[in-house]
Formats: structure tokens, sequence, C-alpha cells
């Protein structure tokens, strides 16, 4: 029985011993169910690492760390955390995915799978930045001359919201807003003593 924290010791390292002896065995389909128990309790770090210490040998045993690895969902939000566009997570994701395939010979095991995953998705993000810097043509509004009228206007249209606005809301956002302020400075300026 487990305890709030997660189950006892002893059956993450029995699901571990389970995997690893059907691994170096060969029997996949027993692989993959220990490693869906592994998973289940809590032992996703221990899992990836029997599989990828199998993975390099075994192009069964590669495709199911490629699959837990998948299933995990790390990968995707490696991707996701550094990029916006749910089709350029996904595309990098499925880079990502076969260049750890392609590179478990490199994995050494003194980190743990997610980390060097992760530094391989970021690569991976960083080359598809480059790509769409290379092929995405500058607009004409995103000239330097287009978008300084287009900051001048919009600040001539915050100013005169602002003048809209009662004392109350008004008087803290100028300093912000428009003088660029930071807020210790705008806070020292409201707890100052004013005059009478």
């Amino acid at each position: 029985m487990g305890t709030e924290w997660g189950p006892p010791p002893a059956t993450t390292a029995r699901h571990g011993d389970e995997l690893a002896r059907h691994l170096q065995a060969g029997r996949l389909d027993a692989a993959r169910r220990s490693a869906d128990e592994l998973l289940a309790t809590d032992g996703r770090d221990e899992a990836l690492a029997l599989l990828a210490e199998h993975a390099g040998s075994s192009p069964a045993a590669l495709e199911l760390f490629v699959e837990v690895l998948d299933g995990t969902g790390v990968v995707h939000r490696f991707a996701g955390a550094a990029l916006l566009d749910p089709g350029a997570v996904e595309d990098v994701a499925q880079d990502s995915l076969i260049s750890i395939a392609e590179s478990i010979h490199r994995f050494d095991g003194r980190s743990k799978v997610t980390t060097w995953a992760h530094s391989i998705v970021r690569r991976r993000v960083a080359d598809h930045l480059r790509r769409l810097r290379a092929t995405v043509e500058l607009e004409e509004r995103h000239r330097p001359a287009e978008r300084m009228s287009s900051m001048i206007a919009e600040r001539v249209s915050v100013r005169q919201v602002l003048a809209d606005l009662p004392d109350l809301y008004r008087v803290p956002l100028e300093p912000r807003d428009l003088e660029q302020l930071p807020y210790a400075q705008i806070a020292a300026r409201w707890t100052a003593p004013r005059a009478p």
C-alpha cells in the first residue's frame, strides 16, 4: 500500500527489476506492461533509464523507449515551453523524438533521460526558429519606420484613454506607462507626505 507520497519504494524497485529482466530476455510485450506498471508507480525516470540502456542494442527496445518517452509528454512540454504555435510544438516534438532515437547510443546515464532529452529539444527548438527566421520574409508592416509610427500612434491612444480616467486610476498609471518609472519610485511618490 502506498502513502500519500506514492507507492512504497519496494513496489517501484520490483517493477524496475521486472522491466530489466523482460528487456534482457527480449520479451517486449511483457516489458511494455512492466514499463506501464513502473510509470503508474511514479517510476518514470527509472523506466526511461532502463529502456534507454537497452535501446542502443535492440531496435524493438528503442521503439518501446520512444513510445514510452512520447507517452510521458515531457518532449511536448519542453517544446511547448519554448514555442507558442501548437503546430510548431508538434513538429519540434517529432523532430526531437527522431533525434533522441538516432542519438540514444550517446546517452551515458550520467543524467536523467529527461535532462538529456531536454538538451536535444532545446537544440531542435533553436533549429526550428533559425529555419523560421530564414524563411519568413520581413513584411512591410514589420519594418522599422512602420513599427515606430505604430508605437507613436499607440502612445497617443494610451494618453487619450488615460486622460479620460478618474484621478484614482490615472495617477498611478501615468508614472509607470508614460514615464516608465520603476515600481519602487512610484510607490515612493505615493507614500511620500504631501503638502497641504
